[in-house]
């Protein structure tokens, strides 16, 4: 059931960079792997588009804006005005947008700048150019926020209904084991009987 509703509502993934080449080639990669695709060309407007000012105060979200959630941001790392950094700290110190998993991409590998994106948050970082193989990275991290998402509907709303996407797959396989678990004895059953007899016989 949890496959079904995914395959429904395609990721919406939010794609920022202030490059023209770099973010036609991530936003073709995510297309091509069934993602929803909003592109930006900067760290201010990708907060606009989801609802943050610069200076944290809300902004008006127009309900169709609402209704496409963001599942996911990748980020350029170097952009003018505002950095991929500073939008993966506005993003993690948002109460509503902290848990959508933020990937940051840069053309330099450099390992402190990886560490100190991973340590404020990132949940990947990608080196340029992206490859295609990278965008399959991306689905874990969404399904994990996902789920988290589905756990805070539970607790706000006290009811079990919004949970069903998470916990159905483990219940569903406990009953099974357990099912299969009975066949099993069912099956262990049958072959002592018959050896029992053999001995009663001789």
């Amino acid at each position: 059931m949890a496959a079904a509703v995914a395959t429904e509502t395609p990721f919406h993934v939010l794609a920022v960079d202030d490059s023209l080449p770099d973010r036609k080639l991530i936003e073709r990669l995510l297309k091509t792997s069934s993602f929803q695709v909003t592109t930006v060309d900067s760290g201010s407007k990708a907060l606009q588009f989801l609802g943050l000012h610069d200076d944290h105060s809300p902004v008006p979200v127009h309900t169709d804006q609402l209704d496409v959630a963001v599942n996911l941001i990748i980020t350029d790392y170097c952009m003018p005005g505002m950095t991929g950094y500073d939008l993966l700290k506005k993003i993690k110190e948002s109460s509503s947008l902290r848990d959508i998993p933020v990937v940051i991409m840069s053309s330099e590998n450099i390992p402190s700048r990886i560490n100190r994106c991973l340590e404020e948050g990132a949940d990947e970082f990608f080196l340029k150019p992206v490859r295609l193989s990278d965008m399959n990275k991306l689905k874990p991290h969404i399904l994990k926020s996902r789920c988290r998402e589905h756990y805070h509907q539970e607790q706000h709303q006290q009811s079990d209904s919004n949970s069903d996407e998470c916990s159905n797959p483990t219940n569903t396989s406990s009953s099974s084991d357990s099912s299969s678990n009975r066949k099993r004895k069912a099956a262990d059953n049958e072959e002592i009987l018959p050896q029992a007899n053999r001995s009663r016989h001789s």
